[in-house]
């Protein structure tokens, strides 16, 4: 009896939409699976999980902000790992923060789940930026975050409903309600601007080379959305990449132009089958999470197109070497990779 009012109790606590996915790509042509990240050499985060982004300053330190357990995101640190791969505590956030960057006057702007957006200085002193949007909305998952060259600063919010834990992201999944939204924080004014209101898990944010429009991935949509901010679709949203084969997540610049795009996992065929059922979903929702749909370990990078097309593939079909691939920065001739949950940031050599 307790049993029955517990899967009902969870029935109740999400009110999920239909949703049609479309068939999922397959892995042929740029998308033929190889074992390429196989390769990875590993570096150790001291015991810390999850390096959602990474950050390089100009003596080639690495920055990532980590959280304290596997499942545990009700703490965490930034790290600063130096060129000999030594890992220490560069922050005490006391949450994971989960998008940085360097602005021009070398502050390390981030964006931590418990304050927002910060600025850390050179003595390590937070100054709090904005903790929420124009209309009061607090931004409890902020999550990538890129900086213009005249300072705006780009951001996503994935929600300000909840801060994150396992339950609730796979709870956002199976809603399929948008929330959150993508943010523009302009320095002069410290104003705070809405460009997009309300996304489907709106995650990795940058910008292109020419800075005309800004890219956001929607993990549980599969895709990438643009944002124009010059020229004469400015102020208008369209897609980028649709129907993308696993749950986007990180997404970084190359020098071409071109883009590295990470994803938690490739997608999984029981979600997709029953999306456009919301009271399945509410059933599958309440189950023991033994017997949920389960993100698969599997490694996948792209290198995408200024246009939107895959260039290039590279993948860990096993999980064994990279289990999940949602953060990928490129630096002196390799990717630095990571994910929401490892306990250590990938290192693969680039031409090989």
């Amino acid at each position: 009896m307790a049993a029955g009012m517990g899967l009902l109790f969870n029935a109740c606590t999400i009110h999920p939409l239909a949703w049609q996915p479309k068939v999922k790509p397959t892995f042929t042509g740029e998308l033929t699976l190889n074992e390429k990240l196989s390769t990875i050499q590993k570096i150790g985060l001291n015991s810390w999980y999850g390096p959602e982004d990474i950050v390089f300053d100009s003596l080639g330190n690495m920055y990532c902000g980590v959280h304290i357990g596997e499942k545990d995101f009700s703490d965490g640190r930034i790290l600063k790992i130096d060129t000999s791969g030594k890992a220490e505590v560069f922050f005490s956030s006391n949450s994971w923060v989960a998008g940085f960057h360097f602005d021009n006057r070398g502050n390390l702007i981030a964006l931590s789940h418990k304050l927002g957006l910060i600025s850390i200085n050179s003595d390590k002193t937070a100054i709090l930026l904005a903790n929420k949007d124009e209309k009061g909305r607090p931004f409890l998952i902020p999550n990538g975050l890129d900086i213009a060259t005249d300072g705006k600063i780009y951001f996503s919010n994935t929600s300000h409903e909840s801060a994150y834990n396992i339950n609730y992201g796979r709870k956002i999944i199976m809603e399929m309600r948008p929330t959150g939204g993508l943010h523009c924080y302009d320095p002069k004014n410290h104003e705070v601007k809405t460009l997009i209101e309300g996304t489907y898990f709106g995650n990795g944010v940058v910008l292109s080379k020419d800075e005309s429009y800004i890219l956001m991935t929607e993990t549980e949509k599969y895709r990438i959305l643009r944002y124009w901010l010059k020229g004469p679709q400015t102020g208008k949203t369209d897609i980028f990449m649709d129907n993308l084969p696993g749950f986007p997540n990180g997404i970084s610049i190359r020098e071409d132009g071109s883009y590295w795009l990470g994803f938690s996992t490739k997608r999984n065929d029981a979600l997709d089958q029953i999306h456009p059922k919301p009271t399945l979903k509410k059933v599958v929702y309440a189950l023991p999470n033994f017997l949920q749909p389960k993100q698969e370990l599997f490694g996948m990078i792209l290198n995408i197109s200024q246009e939107g097309k895959v260039i290039n593939a590279l993948f860990d079909t096993t999980g064994t070497f990279t289990p999940e691939t949602g953060a990928v920065k490129e630096h002196n001739g390799y990717l630095y990779i990571g994910g929401d949950v490892v306990p250590y940031i990938g290192k693969y050599k680039l031409n090989q």
